[in-house]
């Protein structure tokens, strides 16, 4: 059994290496979203290699992390992540407005997010969330809200990763098992759906170089 306790690099942030083990045989280590936020646990590759990891406390590995580069018999050990799928909330088209316009929808928006205690990870005009409660109480949310100029879309988490960093993908795919806070009033038709949330001003607080939405009671 190989044991590996550190990271040798991501090939979605280094194009160095990403070039360097291009044609090379990579044995994925397939996890799902869950174990890859331990440090420690026991996986076997798509090939057959058992490996122990055993990372630092408080790292966990991420989609594209690699273990090991055998340069002799060019080989690589990659982290594939099977992760979640994710909520883009577009704000592209409140670029066009006034910045008291711009100013206004952002406090919407951050106050509707903070409301229900999602994470977030800002990027460009891009606000990520991960699906932390059902998409039909996130759609909820934002159709309750209906905020002007601001769409939204679920998206495969393996297709928002190449525009992230990797601290922004730890604050994206990581910690997300935990029961949201939602208070949502859905009025569909054989929908239901009330957990509670907590009402109050949404500040953004800042992770890691990401942005995360909470409430705070006054």
């Amino acid at each position: 059994m190989k044991i590996f306790s550190e990271v040798i690099g991501n090939i979605h942030a280094d194009k160095n290496l990403a070039t360097k083990i291009d044609g090379y045989d990579i044995e994925y280590l397939h996890l799902d979203q869950w174990t890859a936020q331990k440090s420690r646990f026991i996986v076997t590759g798509d090939k057959g290699t058992q490996c122990a990891v055993a990372l630092k406390r408080n790292h966990q590995l991420i989609e594209g992390d690699i273990l090991e580069i055998d340069n002799d018999n060019r080989r690589a050990l990659v982290a594939a992540i099977e992760l979640n799928p994710v909520f883009v909330i577009d704000l592209s088209e409140i670029e066009k407005l006034d910045k008291l316009q711009i100013i206004q929808t952002c406090i919407e928006l951050g106050h509707a997010i903070g409301n229900q205690h999602w994470p977030a990870v800002i990027k460009g005009t891009k606000v990520y969330v991960p699906l932390t409660v059902d998409r039909k109480v996130m759609k909820s949310v934002m159709d309750t809200h209906a905020i002007p100029g601001v769409t939204y879309s679920f998206e495969e988490g393996s297709a928002v990763i190449p525009y992230l960093a990797p601290h922004e993908i730890r604050n994206l795919f990581g910690g997300t098992s935990q029961e949201s806070h939602a208070h949502v009033h859905d009025h569909t038709p054989g929908i239901t759906t009330d957990a509670h949330g907590h009402d109050g001003h949404a500040v953004p607080h800042s992770h890691d170089g990401g942005h995360t939405f909470h409430t705070h009671e006054h």
